[in-house]
């Protein structure tokens, strides 16, 4: 599948943010038929009598972090088919209702990914931004999903090995460079499996959502209330196929449409990039100071001049004034550009940042941005973010290409989908070819019959999950509520518009659904 992004919170870029069908973390997903949620239903499971003693434990709670927060640890089964192999250990935080007013229950939270902390984004962002009123009335709740930053983390490769990964070429040029990507795919998955190899066949998103109904469980709510962005929205949706009597009132924003085969999902994924740069670009010309031309150049020939720069890369990187002595190479830039496109707000960093690396022969700005959108911290350590993304997209779908063949065969339906970024991302998308681990999982409609309503929000110029993914997801829900926002960036709730915030408030406190096809600005 690829990845997805959601922005929120200083730091936290995969707080919410990752579903990508490029970084060369990305995956691709089944090119087989669909199914229907019933085949997730019909999974073989272990009886109740096996599981008793998971949605019966009792959280031992302690304080953590700022005031008010506490911790502690969920045991849930490292297969669920085969509960007596042992268990995995899942971090959760909660942030207890502040009142007043009757509390609602848990309203648990997920940011996206695969791979982004649900713990993290709680204690920087949902427990402390989200409306008053909602925090007032739930008690805040996340669980890093398996595999994931304080839940057993995946790990592949070290900070120096993660360098030289991410200055890869990914837009080959002869069979010298095809061979060395290949070679970088290979070395990542060989470092997931002598690392993580015990976990890695099991962090898939049926698996995390079985985990979320233990959480469901033992917090004492009979029905799950949920807000999970961008991948987020696939592991709700999951959930609500797996256990829809139980789906209470959830909300899927930025969402995913889990019946595309893999091409087809990653071509749509790199056109709403494309369509992120292009607002990006008419809003960039528009003023003097844009490095991609000024008043009167259009955004085609702005890509055109993108391109150009980053063909430049590919021959010369630039100098990024790193006590490490990176440089800003083409995989560097192309991701530092595209980092940006997740939220309009980072539009001027990015103007700076090109006008820096085109003009001035200065890299750092593009740099940065590239390194926030790996997680790399100053001291050249990384997260396990991309690990995790990579971990449980292998598993959850077959991959999109099996070889680099087949990649190359694809590149003129990429490259017209995105002439800016089309190569990278086709390229990106063979990561998975090369995983040890055979996938679980498929292609399928998600219908939760017999659910609840449940709100599924789109942005029209989302460029990580294009908007007719929502619709699409909102159609498959028998229960869905399309609501959208007319707008750029990546998801929409606290973003600022009003219109979609009192919509989705309105609903987690009073259990009102918006009207079916509500728009806002």
């Amino acid at each position: 599948m690829n990845t997805t992004r959601h922005i929120k919170a200083s730091g936290l870029r995969a707080a919410g943010a990752l579903l990508l069908a490029a970084g060369l973390l990305a995956t691709g997903c089944s090119t087989g038929g669909s199914t229907t949620d019933a085949a997730l239903s019909a999974l073989p499971r272990s009886t109740p009598e096996n599981l008793s003693a998971y949605y019966g434990q009792k959280l031992r709670w302690r304080d953590c972090g700022a005031p008010g927060f506490e911790c502690s640890t969920l045991k849930v089964p490292l297969d669920y088919e085969k509960p007596d192999s042992g268990d995995i250990k899942l971090a959760v935080a909660r942030k207890k209702a502040t009142g007043p007013g009757k509390r609602l229950g848990s309203l648990l939270v997920n940011p996206g990914g695969p791979g982004g902390s649900a713990v993290g984004y709680l204690q920087s962002y949902a427990a402390l931004a989200y409306p008053a009123e909602v925090r007032a009335r739930y008690d805040m709740v996340a669980v890093d999903p398996r595999g994931v930053a304080r839940s057993e983390p995946v790990e592949c490769l070290d900070g120096w090995q993660m360098d030289a990964y991410t200055q890869t070429d990914i837009t080959p040029d002869d069979q010298r460079e095809t061979d060395a990507l290949a070679a970088a795919f290979k070395k990542f998955a060989n470092g997931c499996e002598s690392r993580s190899g015990a976990v890695l066949p099991h962090v898939s998103t049926v698996e995390a959502a079985r985990d979320m109904d233990v959480l469901r469980a033992v917090l004492g709510d009979e029905k799950l209330t949920y807000v999970g962005a961008s991948y987020g929205t696939f592991l709700g949706a999951t959930y609500a196929g797996l256990y829809p009597e139980r789906v209470g009132r959830l909300v899927l924003d930025g969402a995913m449409d889990p019946s595309l085969a893999a091409r087809r999902l990653n071509e749509e994924q790199t056109a709403g990039f494309e369509t992120a740069f292009r607002a990006f670009a008419e809003d960039c010309v528009k003023r003097t100071d844009c490095p991609l031309g000024g008043p009167g150049t259009t955004a085609e020939a702005a890509g055109k001049n993108l391109d150009a720069f980053f063909q430049q890369l590919d021959a010369v990187p630039v100098a990024a004034g790193s006590s490490d002595g990176r440089k800003l190479t083409e995989s560097l830039g192309t991701f530092g550009v595209i980092a940006a496109m997740y939220d309009e707000a980072s539009w001027s960093q990015l103007r700076e940042a090109l006008t820096a690396a085109m003009k001035k022969k200065d890299g750092a700005g593009l740099l940065a941005l590239a390194d926030s959108y790996y997680e790399r911290g100053e001291k050249g350590t990384y997260t396990n973010l991309m690990f995790a993304n990579a971990a449980v997209n292998c598993l959850d779908l077959p991959p999109a290409f099996t070889s680099p063949e087949q990649v190359e065969q694809s590149l003129p339906a990429f490259e017209k989908a995105s002439p800016v970024f089309g190569k990278a991302l086709a390229w990106s998308s063979l990561n998975c070819a090369y995983w040890p681990v055979r996938p679980t999982g498929r292609t399928h409609r998600i219908e939760a019959n017999g659910a609840a309503p449940i709100v599924v929000v789109g942005t029209t110029r989302d460029p990580a999950t294009p908007y007719h993914w929502a619709k699409a997801l909102a159609g498959q829900l028998s229960s869905g509520r399309l609501l959208t926002y007319e707008g750029d960036g990546h998801t929409a709730y606290g973003r600022g518009s009003t219109c979609i915030d009192s919509a989705i408030n309105r609903y987690l406190i009073d259990g009102i659904a918006p009207e079916d096809g509500k728009r806002c600005s």
